[in-house]
Parts: C-alpha cells; sequence; structure tokens
C-alpha cells in the first residue's frame, strides 16, 4: 500500500468545521487522514466521505469483538470510504482469518488494508493490564504479532520502538507506528513516542501525527517541516 508520503495526520479535534479546514490545507502534502470514534461516532458518514475525498482514509476503531460483529464493523469501515481499518491482534486466529478473507475480497473493489493492533503506545511496563505484567512488551507483541501474521494479516501497528524487531523477523510487514513526536514536543499520554524520522529508520513503513500538526498555529507549516525532516534523511 503506498502513500503520497509515509504517514497519516490524525485528526483528533472535535470542530469538524476546524478539522476539514485543516485536511484542506494539508491533504497535499501527507500520505493520509486518521479518523477515530471521536469524529466518527459525531459526524458519521457524510463527514467521512468528505475526508477520504481529500486522501487516503484510516479508520481507527480497533475493532475487537466476536468474529461476526469484526467483520461487519470493517465492512462498514470500507463503506466509509476507509482504505485503512484496524483490529485488535488479541482478538485471535478465528476472528483475524476471517478478516484477512474479507480484506482479500474488498481489495477486489479498491485497495485496503486491515491492519491489527498489539500493544498501545500509551502503555508501558508500570501502567499495562495486569495479564500482561510478567511479560516483556517486547514478548507481548511478538506473540500478537505471530498470531496476526499467521491468519493472513500483514499489516501491524505498534510503537516505534517495536518496529524494528518485527522488520527484521517480517520484512514484508506492513508497520504502522503512532506516538510521534517532533523534537522537543511533549509526549502528553504516550509512553513509547519517537521522532518521525528516527521511527522510519526503526523500521516503519507509515506514521500517525496528530497533536503537533493540529494543534499548531500553522499546520501547514508544520507537515512542510516534516516532509523536509523525512525527504532529508531517505
Amino acid at each position: 500500500m503506498i502513500l503520497k508520503k509515509p504517514y497519516f495526520v490524525a485528526l483528533d479535534l472535535d470542530n469538524p468545521d476546524k478539522i476539514l479546514d485543516i485536511a484542506q490545507q494539508v491533504h497535499k502534502s501527507v500520505g493520509g487522514f486518521k479518523l477515530g470514534p471521536r469524529l466518527l461516532l459525531r459526524y458519521g458518514q457524510d463527514f467521512a466521505l468528505k475526508i477520504s475525498a481529500l486522501a487516503p482514509l484510516f479508520i481507527d476503531h480497533k475493532f475487537y469483538d466476536i468474529p461476526n460483529t469484526m467483520l461487519s464493523s470493517v465492512k462498514a469501515s470500507f463503506d466509509l470510504g476507509a482504505t485503512f481499518s484496524t483490529v485488535h491482534a488479541a482478538a485471535g486466529k478465528e476472528a483475524l482469518s476471517q478478516l484477512s478473507i474479507l480484506e482479500k475480497e474488498l481489495n477486489k473493489i479498491r485497495p485496503f488494508k486491515l491492519l491489527a493492533v498489539t500493544v498501545l503506545t500509551s502503555f508501558s511496563k508500570a501502567n499495562s493490564p495486569s495479564h500482561w505484567q510478567d511479560l516483556a512488551t517486547e514478548e507481548i507483541i511478538l506473540k500478537l504479532a505471530d498470531i496476526a501474521v499467521n491468519s493472513g494479516i500483514s499489516g501491524l501497528v505498534c510503537s516505534p520502538y517495536e518496529a524494528q524487531f518485527l522488520r527484521k523477523k517480517y520484512p514484508d510487514l506492513y508497520i504502522v507506528t503512532p506516538g510521534i513526536r517532533l523534537s522537543g514536543g511533549g509526549h502528553q499520554d504516550q509512553k513509547r513516542v519517537m521522532t518521525p524520522d528516527r521511527a522510519i529508520s526503526m523500521g516503519a513503513s507509515a506514521l500517525v501525527i496528530g497533536r503537533p500538526i493540529v494543534q499548531s498555529e500553522d499546520p501547514l507549516v508544520v507537515v512542510q517541516q516534516i516532509n523536509s525532516l523525512l525527504n532529508s534523511r531517505y
């Protein structure tokens, strides 16, 4: 799945007019846009279709349910214009295998890629769920990655810190990394963060960059800075 630029802008704001304004400013200079439940539950199909008309749309609802519900939800994302959609790798082999079949069917209509989420970038060893406390983050992610890949899913979401070892084990994996911050920027609620250029060098296929762009006074200037940084390194 080739993007014009190797990152999505996470449009995580509550004002639809401001979001559309930002999207219209930067759509020619970025890879795509990410929408999550914060926006789609408020503004729905028409809003998603407006965004998908500007650039590839990544719908990030991280579906985790019984297989039939996950299948229906992914199909609904596709119908909203999504080129990418997320599910939780922890949903298991039965659900992921069925989803990989659906992914192939949808690709006969237009390009579409499923991304299996491993461990959220807001988790660290200190605040991870109790059933993960005895395992290292790297071990958890490898287990989830193995389940996803063996189920036919070739796209994963992980922090940039795990991208390197996943790339070594699965050279053809499509790896999307959130938790991207510019040098000198704050981490907010993210724990495992990295700059765009370093994340790409660690093996990421594409990045998710939100607050550094959408919370800036001039989003296009920040986008141009990111593009310059990536172009100067690669």
